[in-house]
């Protein structure tokens, strides 16, 4: 994570990327049914090609190669379960609605206006500049991430990292009837920009895995 002060900075250099992030958080924030979230996270996908989900397939396994074995291979279908199955889903969704509805309220719109509200920064708030290849520094990746929890958490009212995802020490997100839980939920409270202080699980008991 990066200093306030480096955050603004990094926004300033990009100010057609930061207004047009601002824009689509804007038009995400103004649903307030599942359906009419749907619709919009569909349109906003629409902007993403081929080429755009390759480069971020490709910072996914860069991202995962980091971590050591055995979890690496343990959490990596999880991963790729978050981003693209939940992209995959959200995409057929929109396009047969009408025989698999959604609908009502969002569930939470208090958090769901909180969420959007940290879109902007959280798109910039890592610090990239190590990276060599220059189309991964670009804060549309990471606005991806954003729009698919926005659909996992808000549409499906699902946890935003995927049931029996691994973290370490053992401890799984568990799904108990129709409550989600997770041992991290309340421990990302400090982390501004975690998609895991916006999330449907409840906090599970902090008890030694079985």
């Amino acid at each position: 994570m990066i200093t306030d002060i480096r955050l603004s900075l990094l926004m300033d250099q990009f100010p057609t990327e930061t207004a047009l992030i601002r824009e689509t958080a804007h038009r995400v924030s103004s649903a307030t049914t599942k359906a009419g979230l749907l619709d919009i996270l569909a349109k906003e996908m629409g902007h993403y090609s081929i080429f755009d989900l390759q480069l971020i397939g490709g910072r996914l396994n860069n991202e995962i190669r980091k971590l050591p074995s055995p979890y690496r291979e343990a959490i990596r279908p999880y991963f790729i379960e978050q981003l693209f199955g939940m992209h995959h889903a959200l995409l057929l969704m929109s396009r047969s609605v009408k025989s698999c509805p959604v609908s009502g309220p969002l569930r939470d719109p208090v958090a769901f206006g909180d969420f959007c509200g940290i879109i902007p920064e959280g798109c910039f708030s890592r610090d990239d500049q190590s990276e060599r290849n220059p189309y991964l520094r670009n804060p549309k990746m990471r606005l991806f991430y954003y729009l698919v929890s926005a659909f996992t958490m808000f549409v499906l009212d699902q946890p935003g990292h995927p049931v029996g995802m691994p973290f370490p020490g053992g401890f799984k997100v568990e799904q108990r009837g129709n409550d989600y839980f997770c041992l991290i939920r309340d421990k990302e409270k400090e982390v501004c920009y975690s998609i895991c202080n916006f999330c449907p699980a409840k906090q599970a008991e902090d008890t030694a895995p079985v």
